[in-house]
């Protein structure tokens, strides 16, 4: 059976209303994250030039009152915006941000479509657990070759979504699928030098997913065996035969729901130094401060090691605010030095503040054992205090993670913390409501998704 016939088995009839419910809550927090970033005008390159192409039936996050774009376009610029804090969810076994890349295709799509609420909720579980079991095929092998599973993973996801959108049978989304596979790319590279890449790759995805799919519906062939083939994705990428892999994660689609484990961040940092930044606060609170912890180890998974804490040279000292986001060592001093970590943490200002950067440098890791308790994020501190006596703090399911998951109230305080500044309370007050019951809105209602910013002078 093809992926493609795998999907049509999933109806919104057959999905269990926690599903229904996780989703509802993940567009709430992407649509809040993605109002704050452009705010603080981060990762809006993808919407100038949308606005630049024209078109109509996609609407941009944070864009003005009644431009409309291409759907394509929108789902490149809300894919990068929704993306630029790293502050997006994170589905944590396969590593891929799944939200940053299928909402937005979706919802451009639906847009254009006039579809219902109930409709895209249905195209966001799909996609979502299409990005989800192709990440857990190999879970962390894409990092290790320097690829970013949140977009070779992911446009297989923005596929599957508007495939279901659009409604089309398995043959075509096969072909659609096929079509995604030679867009699936998104490279490390940008770590090297801190640049702010990596929203690019979820807006890229997306944008394929949307393409792929209207090239497939005109009769574009791509092939269905695109993951296990001879030169298929796990072979090209990896090097690796997944075709049994493949077979077990997407054969039981519909019966077990991956969608349950995506993680709502509760720091807008990269999501391995959530269980750091956790760790941290557990400190202060048995008294450390920041003048009297000598030292501190923390003990990592082991992707850890070359994403937040190497080289090191540029982790303790990050010359970017995106290289900071991806920094344990800064991200955990701030956290000793301030007391907390938010936005206001990765602003250039904060970033060259020598008390936190001083602290940064008494910060050194190891690898641990993942073991059978802790999840793919874990960190243990032990810190050193000047006195010669030892703080510990072990978190092996940080804040957000399906160990420890937000619950309702404090993902609507995230997103109020984001969208109040940009909408003004009441009309955040409305969004956040049409999203906590957006299986209820009538078809051709999605652009209140994307309401117009507050007018400023």
């Amino acid at each position: 059976m093809s992926l493609g016939e795998r999907l049509a088995r999933i109806e919104a009839d057959s999905i269990p209303a926690a599903v229904t419910e996780r989703t509802k809550l993940s567009v709430l927090d992407l649509i809040g994250v993605g109002l704050a970033a452009h705010q603080r005008g981060l990762g809006v390159e993808g919407s100038a030039w949308a606005a630049e192409q024209g078109g109509s039936g996609g609407r941009l996050i944070g864009g003005k009152a009644g431009v409309a774009v291409a759907p394509a376009a929108a789902a490149l610029a809300n894919g990068m915006l929704c993306h630029a804090l790293d502050f997006d969810d994170t589905h944590p076994e396969s590593m891929s941000h799944t939200s940053t890349v299928v909402l937005p295709a979706a919802l451009a799509v639906g847009q254009a479509l006039g579809a219902s609420g109930r409709d895209l909720l249905t195209a966001l579980v799909v996609g979502t657990e299409v990005t989800a079991r192709i990440g857990m095929v190999a879970p962390g092998a894409f990092h290790a070759k320097g690829f970013h599973p949140t977009s070779v993973c992911g446009v297989f996801g923005a596929v599957a979504g508007v495939a279901t959108m659009r409604g089309f049978d398995a043959a075509t989304t096969d072909r659609a699928l096929g079509l995604a596979g030679s867009t699936s790319s998104g490279l490390w590279a940008f770590l090297e030098e801190g640049t702010a890449t990596k929203p690019f790759h979820a807006g890229w995805a997306a944008h394929a997913g949307v393409v792929t799919a209207s090239l497939a519906d005109l009769g574009a062939a791509g092939p269905a065996g695109v993951l296990t083939n001879r030169f298929g994705t796990f072979d090209a990428l990896l090097g690796i035969d997944a075709e049994e892999a493949v077979a077990a994660q997407l054969g039981d689609l519909g019966e077990r729901w991956e969608t349950l484990a995506v993680s709502i961040k509760p720091y807008p940092a990269c999501h391995l130094v959530h269980a750091a930044l956790q760790g941290g606060r557990s400190l202060l609170d048995q008294g450390a401060t920041a003048e009297t912890v000598t030292s501190i180890e923390a003990e990592v998974p082991e992707t850890a090691i070359e994403i937040v804490l190497e080289p090191r040279v540029r982790k303790v000292r990050p010359s970017t605010p995106y290289e900071a986001r991806f920094s344990l060592q800064y991200s955990l001093a701030a956290m000793l030095v301030e007391g907390s970590v938010g936005l206001d943490t990765y602003e250039p200002t904060a970033i060259a503040d020598e008390r936190v950067l001083g602290f940064a440098d008494r910060i050194e890791a190891t690898v641990g054992e993942r073991g059978s308790e802790r999840g793919p994020f874990f960190t243990s501190l032990m810190a050193t205090l000047a006195d010669g006596s030892s703080l510990r703090a072990d978190v092996p399911h940080p804040s957000g993670t399906p160990g420890h998951p937000l619950d309702r109230e404090a993902v609507l305080a995230k997103f109020h913390a984001n969208a109040d500044p940009v909408l003004g309370v009441a009309r955040a007050e409305e969004l956040a409501a049409t999203a906590l019951t957006l299986d209820e809105l009538p078809a051709g209602q999605l652009d209140r998704l994307t309401p117009d910013p507050m007018e400023t002078d």
